[in-house]
C-alpha cells in the first residue's frame, strides 16, 4: 500500500546494480509496514478488555480500528500532494514517531475520546508510511530484483496481522493490554534508530511534476483490481476486527490466542508461497486466495461451534489472506503504475475502516454469528471478478514492466 512512490524518489540517486539485495534497509522498511498495521489492528485482539476498561461497548471500541483506517484512507491522496516535495526519510521518521506517541497515549489513557484522537493521528501517519515503502524498495534494488524487494518490504503487512496480533493478544492476556501497547512503543523507538542508520536519504519530487492520480481510474484493469481490494478487505476486516467477539459467541473465546496463532502460521506460509510465485502465477494465486476464504467462511457458517473446524477454517483463511497484499499491490501496479498505488491506499484503508463500522452495525443488529455470512456475500463477487477480468486486471501472463 503506497502512493506515487517512484515519482517521489525520482530525484534520488539510482541504486547501483548489485547482485544482492540490501537487506537491512529493506527489513527496516518491512518493520515500518509491520508497525503501521500492528498499531492499527492490535485493538482487535484485546477488544473486550479495552472496551471494559474504557467503559464503552465492544462495537464502540471497534471504532478504534475504523478511525485509524479511515484517517489513512482519506488522507492518503491529499497528504501525498502536500508532502510531495518533502525529504522522504525525514517524513518516514516523523511518521514512525507518531506511531510511538499514539501507542504511548493509548497505553496510559483512560479517556475514550483522547484515545480516538491519537488513533486518528496515527492513521494519518500510516498514510505517509505507505507513501514511501514501495518506492524505496524499488530504488534500493537492481531492476531484476525489484519485485522481490517489494515483496520483502510489504511482507510486514500480513506478518503484523498473522503474527504481531496473535502475539499481542497473548501478551495482553498475560500482562494486560496497556503494557502490550507500551511494548509497541518501545519497538517503534528502536525502529527509528534503525531507519536513521540504514535507510538512505531521498529528496521529494520537484514542484509541478507528477500526473493527476484520479486519472488512473481510466486505465484498463484498475477499476476491477480496486473492486477486488475493496470487497476483499471489507470482508476480512468485518470478521477479523470482531474475531474475539465471534469466538465468544460460541464459548470458545478462551482459545482466542491459539486461533489467531493458527491463522498467523498459515498466513506466513502464504507469504512465502506468494513471494516465490507471484511473478509467474499472479492470476492463479489470486483465484486460489479468494476461493480459500470462501470455503473458510462456509465452514464458519455451518460448524463454528466445533473448535477443530474453526482451526481448519483459520488455516484456509490464513492461506488465502497472507499473500493478498503482495498479489493486489502487484496487480494494481501492473495495471495503473504508481497512480494505481495511490488509489489502492485510499481504497484499502477506507474499506478497512468500513470493516470496523459495518461489523459494528452487524454486531448490534444481527449478532456476531452474521459475520461469516457477510464474508460469503462479499467474496463470491470477488472470485467472479478475478475470474472474468483476465485481460487487464488479472492476466495469466503479467506484463513486462521492466
Amino acid at each position: 500500500m503506497s502512493t506515487s512512490q517512484a515519482e517521489l524518489l525520482d530525484n534520488a540517486p539510482a541504486a547501483p546494480e548489485r547482485r544482492k539485495l540490501p537487506m537491512s534497509p529493506l527489513l527496516a522498511l518491512a518493520t515500518a509496514a509491520f508497525m503501521g498495521i500492528l498499531t492499527e489492528a492490535l485493538p482487535a485482539g484485546v477488544l473486550p478488555e479495552m472496551a471494559r476498561d474504557m467503559s464503552v461497548s465492544e462495537s464502540a471500541m471497534g471504532q478504534a480500528l475504523t478511525i485509524y483506517a479511515m484517517a489513512t484512507g482519506l488522507s492518503a491522496i491529499p497528504l501525498a500532494k502536500l508532502t510531495a516535495t518533502w525529504n522522504r526519510k525525514k517524513l518516514l521518521l516523523l511518521s514512525v514517531t507518531a506511531f510511538a506517541v499514539a501507542n504511548t497515549v493509548t497505553a496510559i489513557s483512560s479517556s475514550y475520546s483522547l484515545t480516538m484522537v491519537f488513533r486518528l493521528i496515527a492513521g494519518v501517519a500510516a498514510a505517509a508510511v505507505w507513501a514511501e515503502l514501495v518506492g524505496y524498495a524499488r530504488r534500493l534494488a537492481p531492476p531484476h530484483l525489484q519485485g522481490r524487494a517489494i515483496a520483502i518490504t510489504m511482507a510486514g503487512v500480513p506478518l503484523a496481522l498473522s503474527l504481531g496480533i496473535p502475539v499481542g493478544t497473548f501478551l495482553g492476556g498475560l500482562f494486560g493490554w496497556r503494557l502490550t501497547f507500551g511494548l509497541v512503543t518501545v519497538v517503534s523507538v528502536v525502529l527509528l534508530g534503525w531507519i536513521w542508520a540504514t535507510v538512505p536519504d531521498a529528496p521529494g519530487q520537484q514542484p509541478g511534476t507528477g500526473e493527476p492520480i484520479l486519472k488512473a481510474f481510466r486505465l484498463p484493469g484498475v477499476a476491477a483490481v480496486l473492486f477486488v481490494v475493496a470487497a476483499y478487505v471489507l470482508a476480512h476486516n468485518i470478521l477479523y476486527t470482531y474475531i474475539a467477539t465471534f469466538l465468544d459467541s460460541y464459548d470458545i473465546g478462551g482459545s482466542r490466542d491459539t486461533v489467531l496463532l493458527v491463522f498467523g502460521i498459515a498466513s506466513v506460509v502464504s507469504i512465502w508461497v506468494t513471494g516465490a510465485l507471484v511473478d509467474r502465477k499472479l492470476r492463479l494465486l489470486t483465484v486460489v486466495s479468494s476461493a480459500l476464504f470462501i470455503i473458510a467462511s462456509i465452514m464458519l457458517v455451518v460448524l463454528a461451534s466445533n473448535l477443530w473446524v474453526v482451526y481448519a477454517a483459520m488455516i484456509l483463511w490464513g492461506l488465502g489472506w497472507g499473500g493478498v497484499t503482495t498479489l493486489l499491490q502487484t496487480a494494481v501496479t501492473d495495471a495503473g503504475g504508481d497512480r494505481g498505488q495511490a488509489l489502492l491506499v485510499t481504497t484499502w484503508n477506507s474499506f478497512m475502516a468500513g470493516g470496523g463500522a459495518v461489523g459494528g452495525i452487524l454486531l448490534d443488529a444481527q449478532g456476531p454469528k452474521s459475520f461469516p455470512w457477510s464474508v460469503l456475500a462479499l467474496m463470491v463477487p470477488v472470485l467472479l471478478v478475478v475470474v472474468i477480468a483476465r485481460r487487464h486486471a488479472f492476466p495469466a501472463k503479467r506484463p513486462d514492466n521492466g
